[in-house]
């Protein structure tokens, strides 16, 4: 999946000569945590967090304010030369920058001009979509061996069994290099005769399985 596929294409944004005042307005009534801050040829200077207001504003619980500091300029607290990515990059390598650079939000950037955002939580909620987390249903995982053509066996069986496979991810078994773990989300509350039917396959359950149930 790439990140033009949910990207949010329309991007409040507010030039370096905008004040902080003009930024927690926009923040309140757009309900947003991250602003681009852009020139007048579209192009990303810089980014502008809710944290970075907070950062700069008087704490509520101080009994003195000072308003002169609600006039400065963004350009005095924006976050330069930001990471930015491009609309036909994909998903996973996104989280990744994500993850590697500890950011909020990524400014999407096509020849220059600004086109996008995406934000931590665009992301979240597209790998739970991924995921099938979001519909009803039951998680199964099974280990199997890490070699060709086993993905294959194990969706023969769901296909025998007429179960509707919502998602499949695959792992490494941290305990032994040889196996892999399927983790897949199926259309079921009740997964018990697909389970049966992986283990008569010779195949091990790893979860549904604890203590007192009875498959």
């Amino acid at each position: 999946m790439l990140v033009e596929e949910i990207m949010n294409t329309s991007v409040p944004t507010l030039t370096p000569t905008h004040t902080i005042n003009d930024a927690l307005l926009l923040l309140k009534a757009k309900r947003i945590r991250h602003i681009a801050i852009i020139n007048t040829e579209n192009e990303v200077l810089g980014v502008v967090t809710d944290r970075d207001l907070k950062e700069a504003t008087p704490s509520t619980l101080l009994t003195s304010n000072n308003p002169e500091v609600y006039e400065l300029p963004l350009e005095k607290i924006m976050t330069t030369n930001p990471i930015v990515g491009h609309p036909l990059d994909f998903i996973e390598e996104t989280a990744t920058i994500f993850y590697d650079n500890r950011i909020g939000c990524l400014p999407i950037v096509s020849q220059g001009k600004l086109v996008g955002m995406i934000t931590e939580s665009d992301l979240l909620y597209k790998f739970i979509e991924l995921t099938g987390a979001h519909q009803p249903g039951s998680q199964i995982e099974v280990r199997v061996p890490n070699r060709p053509g086993v993905l294959f066996e194990v969706s023969k069986v769901f296909y025998e069994q007429k179960m509707n496979v919502l998602s499949v991810l695959v792992y490494p078994d941290k305990a032994n290099e040889a196996y892999k773990i399927l983790v897949l989300r199926v259309k079921t509350i009740n997964p018990i005769s697909i389970i049966e039917a992986l283990r008569t396959e010779g195949f091990e359950v790893l979860w549904p399985n604890h203590p007192g149930m009875t498959l």
